[in-house]
């Protein structure tokens, strides 16, 4: 199946679209290099491309125009970050199985931690625009209902104990968003504007 055909039908149909997606055979790498290191890549090229076309605003100061050495770099590490942050993802995933009387298998957990990204990876086409990011955010959040779905299906969790498990996993989820975001702030943070680098 192609990339566009799976991204289009777990966003618009996921209760249809899990149930093929546990019984495909991939492995690690085939899902990296056709899935998820495409889709990763949009949000980092549309920030980088909307911070250097349009600035980023910061209330209070006005539009800052970083340069293209800290948006570049921003980029860089937001999208290797993201690669490392989703097989995390997935270890958490199938670590918690059996607490959520589900089956423990790492690839079910890395399909699940990659299709259920899919919202919040095409969101990042926002970012071109940086005041339309909102829409990101808010078709992300359609990321949650996408990992609820696909819980039950990949780690077979009992449905009375998948919301708690979706939960769980929401909660790590966060935390390592804001590990990300921590990292790169503290990479490429506030100075490389000022110096425009």
């Amino acid at each position: 199946m192609s990339l566009v055909d799976r991204a289009k039908n777990i966003i618009m149909s996921p209760k249809t679209e899990w149930p093929v997606i546990d019984t495909e055979q991939t492995t690690v790498s085939e899902l990296y290099s056709r899935y998820i290191v495409p889709l990763v890549l949009i949000g980092p090229v549309a920030s980088f491309i909307g911070k250097v076309v349009f600035g980023v605003h910061i209330p209070f100061v006005g539009t800052i125009h970083p340069g293209i050495g800290s948006s570049i770099g921003t980029a860089v590490a937001t999208f290797v970050l993201a690669l490392i942050s989703v097989y995390v993802l997935a270890l958490i995933i199938d670590m918690l199985a059996p607490s959520f009387d589900g089956q423990r298998n790492q690839m079910q957990a890395l399909k699940l931690a990659a299709y259920s990204s899919t919202a919040a990876w095409v969101g990042g086409i926002f970012g071109i625009i940086p005041v339309l990011s909102w829409l990101g955010i808010l078709l992300g959040l359609w990321s949650l209902y996408l990992l609820y779905t696909g819980v039950p299906v990949l780690m077979k969790s009992p449905p009375e104990k998948s919301a708690i498990y979706t939960i769980v996993i929401i909660i790590a989820w966060i935390v390592l968003f804001f590990i990300i975001g921590a990292i790169v702030a503290a990479l490429f943070g506030a100075g490389m504007y000022a110096r425009g680098l």
